[in-house]
Order: C-alpha cells, then structure tokens, then sequence
C-alpha cells in the first residue's frame, strides 16, 4: 500500500497501556550480557531482584516482554503506512529519560508518526513515543527512525538535512568495549522483537546477509550498559539520554569497540559525550554513529 503522508501526520496518536515486571527487567539486562563476565561477578544490581536498577534503555523493550503475551506480527502497521516486514530498517533510536525506571510498573503509552519523508527509492519514517506513569508525569520519550525501502515516490520533499555529529579531532578519552555471544540475539528476541531475520539463518539470506543479525536495539543496548559501566560508576540513573544511527550489522559472536569523547556541559549538571562504535572484528566496520550521550554530571 503506497504511503499516505497527510493521513499518517494528522492520525491521532495511538494510545495503550503498558505494564512491565522484574522478570522482564532481568531478562532484559541478562540479555545484554549482564553477569556473564567472571571479573565484574554476578552484577547484582541488574540481576537480582532484590536489588534491582533499570538500564534506562530498558523503555525500548517496556511493554513488549513476556508479560505482554503473544506479540503482533511484526510490521510497520499504522494508519496511512503499512509497509511488510522485509521492506524496514532500524535506521536511528533516540531516548530521553525524564526519571528513573521503576523495576516493575504499568505506563500509558502514546505513540504518533512524528516525520514522514520522501528519500527517492525509500521513506523516512520517524516515530515518537511518550510514556507517562500512573501519576500523570512523563517517564521516557523516544524517538525512532524507519526506513521503508521501496516506499518512495509519494512527494517531493525529502526532509531537513540530518544532523551530523563529528568525533573530535583528537584520541578517544575512553574506549570501552562490548563482548557478544554466539546466542545473543536468540535472547535479545525474547524482549518482544520476534524478527526471524535475528533467528533464522534463510530468512536472512533472503534479506541479503550471511547469517542471522544482532537487532540493532541490542548494540544500542550494550553501549548504553558499557557507559553505565565504564563511564557513570555503575549508576543507571545518571544516563539521561542516548542518541544513534545504525550503520552496520553486527553478527551474534563479535565485540563492539565504543570511544567516548567528552565535549562539555549539555545543559544545567549534565554533560554531552559523543560516541562511535565499530565492529574489530570486520577491520572497524562502523555498527553505531551519529551518537551522542546525555549524562548527569560528577
């Protein structure tokens, strides 16, 4: 069905309701590796529920664990915009955490097409959720990037140029790094992304790639648990916000290589990190750019 940008901008947004328990959190963090290094231990506080604390990249994933049941088929399925499953790409996550996550809890979440451009041979589609806790304040926002291929031609306007975020011109003042396992999408898939391309080795071939993938949720995943870890003193609530685009795959199996540049004060106590995560094992293939980290400050 070709996209109908006027209808996907003025729909009203969606809303349902949300709800997430500590088996969905420690599955989450498990998922990212959490207690699988013998040097850093068990990490109890993302896996033990009796001392419990939430990556905040968790709101990716809140509401589509196993304590929501079966999921929907998966699909870009929204009024004005309904593109098959083999036609999207995960082009960029965006995050802003308003407060900390709480280890279990129910949220309304209200969901709306926030950009819909024309890119030629492909459309540009941009998402944004909000959610908001029983007490009517804002938990998280996020913000993501589709890319529909195949879906373009439906106007002539191919939206603002993206922003560019550059490295400094200088070395990395940390370079941290992610280990993978050979099963780590088959466990990432469990927070609720059941795309056959992480599982299923034909499935993936079809789509143009070797073997199965890592979800591009789950790089976006580790780097946000390696800052926790390596920058912010194991504190989770003092990352704020984390912003990327996906520029390679990575294969379940393979590291990421994370540098972090510190640019300066973002606003009142935060500071601004600017971050590139490449592949080592593909010669420094880039898998995150673009990206930027908010964080409390020391």
């Amino acid at each position: 069905m070709p996209i109908d940008r006027d209808k996907a901008l003025t729909a009203d947004p969606s809303v349902r309701e949300i709800r997430w328990s500590t088996r969905d959190v420690l599955l989450y963090h498990l998922s990212l590796g959490a207690g699988a290094d013998p040097a850093t231990g068990p990490e109890l506080p993302l896996t033990y529920e009796r001392s419990l604390t939430v990556l905040p990249t968790f709101a990716l994933v809140a509401g589509s664990g196993i304590s929501s049941g079966e999921t929907a088929e998966p699909g870009l399925h929204l009024p004005g915009i309904d593109v098959d499953l083999r036609a999207l790409l995960h082009a960029g996550q965006g995050l802003r955490v308003h407060r900390p996550l709480p280890a279990s809890g129910t949220a309304t979440l209200r969901s709306r097409v926030a950009g819909v451009w024309d890119k030629g041979r492909a459309a540009l589609v941009v998402l944004e959720s909000t959610a908001t806790g029983p007490d009517g304040q804002a938990l998280w926002t996020t913000t993501t990037r589709v890319w529909a291929r195949g879906e373009g031609g439906f106007s002539q306007d191919p939206g603002p140029e993206d922003e560019r975020v550059t490295p400094p011109d200088r070395p990395a003042d940390i370079v941290l790094t992610s280990v993978t396992a050979p099963q780590q999408a088959l466990w990432y898939r469990l927070n609720g992304d059941l795309n056959p391309l992480h599982a299923d080795p034909a499935f993936a071939r079809a789509a143009g790639f070797d073997r199965p993938i890592l979800h591009g949720l789950a790089s976006y995943g580790l780097v946000g648990k390696a800052l926790v870890d390596g920058v912010l003193d194991g504190d989770v609530t003092r990352l704020t916000g984390l912003d990327a685009r996906f520029a390679g795959p990575l294969v379940p199996g393979e590291s990421l290589t994370t540098s972090v540049w510190r640019t300066g004060p973002a606003g009142e106590g935060t500071e601004r990190l600017v971050l590139h995560t490449a592949c080592p094992e593909r010669d420094g293939a880039p898998v995150l750019t673009h990206a930027t980290a908010t964080v409390v400050a020391s």
